[in-house]
């Protein structure tokens, strides 16, 4: 088992906020919400079925550059605050 962290933006975008996630973003890894938690909940779950769809497909989890995802090998609790 293995934890990934990826870096994800989410800056405001006009009458809402835009959220993507840098390093699976051409994977499909963009999303957007009304409020930033929205945005940041709706890119936690965009970035979910990211991950599970290269598993299934056999495609590496990209694991560099560092500055945008960090992978340990034992499990990890995340909490944004």
């Amino acid at each position: 088992m293995k934890t990934y962290i990826f870096k994800v933006i989410v800056e405001p975008d006009e009458d809402r906020w835009h959220a993507y996630c840098p390093i699976l973003e051409k994977y499909g890894a963009i999303t957007w919400g009304y409020t930033q938690e929205e945005a940041l909940k709706n890119i936690q779950d965009v970035v979910e079925m990211v991950v599970e769809e290269l598993i299934e497909d056999h495609i590496p989890i990209p694991k560099e550059p560092q500055e945008e995802v960090e992978v340990f090998s034992e499990p990890r609790a995340i909490v944004t605050i």
